[in-house]
Order: structure tokens, then C-alpha cells, then sequence
């Protein structure tokens, strides 16, 4: 695990953002296409507003969350939403956005064909992730049902999440998929996330899932 410290959280936005774009960069050089998942929430907004007007071949290029909730993708509550208003705009609205959730009665439904098509994907070029105080990553949450089968190696891409602690349920990449990504970055802010993140490297998956992700990750922090 690699941590970097930034001055503030503007810094911050700058240089992940520039640095994923590198990334990107680097990888068009060697596939045809490159793949790229990313967040919902408020922390990495400001890094979308800066990546987007990166000089890329952005055609190239499929864009997927991390997880979703099982929500309409207009709900101020979806990942697609925040990916589509921050990302998906400027030069990078030429990307190719892969969803993980449509609207259905049934939230599996569909859930074999998305497995498809992340599948076709892997190992993904690039992966920003986030963390909860609760050491929860994606929608891996500690002590939800079917965590264990979500962390395993031979997972499928895509799992259904229903923790109790959530009001919907979700649709979130398993674990494999996000430990085999070819870079991967976490963002936090704020001491207590530092303070979380020291405890669960000391803790197995089962009670930490970021645990599962940490190998060779590049953290980082800002208060």
C-alpha cells in the first residue's frame, strides 16, 4: 500500500486526477480499449470535474461504477446520475458508460448479463474506490448477507448487496474484480478515516472489506 498526503483537498482533486488520466494514457498505448471504474458519492466529484477535459481518446474508453444502488438513474441517490453529471461531459462525454443497474421489479434481473460484460472487461486499467467508516468499500459491507460469497476468488463479476444498514439494495463489483484491477486508488478524508483504514489492515475481509483491496492500492489522504 502506497499513501499519499496532500496540503488540502483541491490539491488533492488536481493531482488523482491527473493522475488517472495518466493512467488512462499509458494503457491506450498498449490495448484497444481501457476501462475505468469509479465512485458514486460527494468525495470524488471534484476529481470528475478536472479528469473530464483530459486530452484522451475518450471513445476508447468504458466508464462503470463501482457499485450502484438499485435506484431510477434520475434519484439524487444514483451513482450513474453523479458518474453522467461530473464525468460524462467535456471531452470524456465520448466515453462508453456501462450501468450496473436498469429498473426492474426484480434487482437480478439482468445481473447475468452485466456479470457478461464487466467480465469482458477485466482486469479493469483503472479503479478509484471510496471507504465508509464502516470499512465497507464498493458495496462490500461488513456482516451483510452473502459477503463471503461476494469476497471469494472465483466470485462472479457482480453481486447483489442487501445490508441491513442501507435503505435499498445494490448492485456492487465483487471482490476479485476490484483486487485485479491493473492500478487501483482509495480516497479519503478526514483523521477518523485515516484511523479506520490503520485498523483494517489489521483485520481480515469478513470484518473489513476494504481489506480485501489493499495490496499494491494507492491511498489518498487529506484532511
Amino acid at each position: 500500500m502506497n499513501l499519499r498526503e496532500y496540503a488540502d483537498r483541491d490539491m488533492l482533486a488536481i493531482d488523482v486526477a491527473n493522475m488517472l488520466a495518466g493512467e488512462l494514457e499509458t494503457a491506450l498505448l498498449h490495448h484497444d480499449t481501457v476501462s475505468l471504474a469509479v465512485p458514486g458519492g460527494t468525495t470524488p466529484g471534484p476529481i470528475y470535474d478536472v479528469l473530464c477535459a483530459a486530452d484522451l481518446e475518450w471513445d476508447r474508453v468504458h466508464v462503470l461504477p463501482t457499485d450502484e444502488r438499485c435506484v431510477p438513474a434520475d434519484s439524487d441517490r444514483s451513482n450513474a446520475r453523479l458518474i453522467a453529471e461530473r464525468l460524462l461531459v467535456n471531452r470524456a462525454a465520448a466515453a462508453h458508460f456501462l450501468p450496473l443497474y436498469a429498473p426492474a421489479d426484480d434487482p437480478t434481473d439482468g445481473l447475468a448479463a452485466v456479470a457478461e460484460q464487466v467480465t469482458a472487461l477485466r482486469p479493469l486499467s483503472v479503479l478509484v474506490l471510496g471507504m465508509g467508516a464502516d470499512m465497507h468499500t464498493a458495496s462490500l459491507f461488513p456482516g451483510m448477507v452473502g459477503l463471503a460469497a461476494a469476497l471469494d476468488a472465483h466470485a462472479p463479476a457482480v453481486a447483489l448487496a442487501q445490508p441491513e444498514t442501507q435503505p435499498e439494495a445494490r448492485i456492487t463489483l465483487t471482490a476479485p474484480v476490484l483486487n485485479g484491477a491493473l492500478s487501483k486508488h482509495l480516497l479519503i478524508f478526514g483523521q477518523e478515516k485515516r484511523d479506520v483504514l490503520d485498523r483494517a489492515m489489521s483485520l481480515p475481509p469478513e470484518e473489513a472489506p476494504i481489506a480485501a483491496v489493499l495490496d499494491g492500492i494507492t491511498v489518498h489522504w487529506a484532511e
